[in-house]
């Protein structure tokens, strides 16, 4: 089964490389290629093929339908698997906005929720809720941002205490967050999708300007259920229809791996399963249809790429 495990560019300079993306800096540029690799728990599980494609695309159309709450990062889109960006300074703060209560993972609030606590991140959560169900209204949850181990919960204080960022560029954060959710919300309702949750990420310019970077509602960062049969599956009890890396998590759970030790190896059933998920949801949110290639394609990524070099 072919996949882009990562990319070698000669003569772009080093390499580096996150969960997910491999990228070059190029003066004022970042060369992004987003691979095919798949993490959960804040490891690298495997690979799943089309992905990198699907989540560079879907950024792509989500950074478009975005930039007037804030500005982003995209400079290009020269192959469906880079991004030619600004080169922004990350800052390291995830911010996570949660429209429900749920999740599997360490960060998530459902898990500290059951085990009885009701002030999560610094937020007071009412008593009663259950899993899946809508939160009275939406809140971010931020965490650190690493490239490698764990996220860590952050609360508004330690953010400021730490100086992560000034308290100028933290409130503008916060409500280009929100703002962002309630746009991707009301965009995924038209086609029949509820935005659970999701995470943002955000640079400074040379000029001390914030810039929405990374990717955005994608299935990597967002969980997605469909709205048809969410109400009907919650009042059972039952886990929501998904189109998103939840399915994944939940596979790697019920197989006893939450993180710790060696994870089971991967299965081509769930790669294959994974990867109909992920063009799902992009053809249902972009509204086009996906267009699937034969792999290997490291060629394909750099005849693209030289083509765009010699337009600059």
């Amino acid at each position: 089964m072919g996949v882009l495990k990562t990319v070698n560019l000669k003569g772009l300079g080093e390499k580096h490389s996150g969960k997910v993306r491999d990228y070059y800096i190029l003066g004022e540029r970042r060369i992004l290629i987003t691979t095919d690799r798949i993490s959960a728990f804040d490891v690298i599980l495997g690979y799943i093929p089309h992905k990198g494609a699907v989540l560079n695309l879907l950024s792509a159309f989500w950074f478009d339908k975005t930039k007037k709450i804030i500005d982003n990062h995209v400079i290009s889109i020269p192959d469906p698997n880079v991004t030619v960006a600004k080169n922004a300074t990350p800052i390291p703060i995830e911010m996570v906005v949660r429209g429900y209560i749920t999740g599997v993972t360490g960060t998530s609030i459902w898990g500290s929720y059951k085990k009885g606590e009701r002030i999560i991140y610094g937020i007071k959560f009412p008593s009663g809720l259950r899993k899946n169900q809508k939160l009275p209204r939406a809140v971010i949850t931020p965490t650190t941002k690493a490239e490698v181990g764990h996220d860590e919960r952050l609360t508004e204080k330690e953010i400021l205490q730490r100086r992560l960022v000034s308290a100028k560029i933290w409130n503008q954060m916060k409500t280009v967050a929100l703002a962002l959710f309630e746009k991707g919300t009301i965009i995924c309702e038209r086609n029949g999708i509820i935005l659970v949750d999701t995470k943002y990420e955000f640079g400074l310019d040379a000029k001390g300007n914030l810039l929405l970077i990374d990717e955005v509602h994608t299935p990597d960062s967002s969980r997605f259920w469909v709205k048809k049969t969410y109400m009907q599956r919650f009042k059972k009890g039952l886990e929501p229809e998904n189109f998103d890396k939840e399915f994944l998590r939940l596979w790697y759970v019920r197989h006893g791996y939450k993180g710790e030790g060696k994870p089971p190896k991967m299965p081509t059933s769930l790669q294959k399963a994974v990867s109909k998920r992920y063009v799902s949801i992009y053809q249902k949110i972009a509204g086009k249809k996906f267009k699937k290639f034969k792999y290997p394609i490291e060629k394909r990524i750099r005849k693209n790429l030289l083509k765009f070099a010699n337009s600059w």
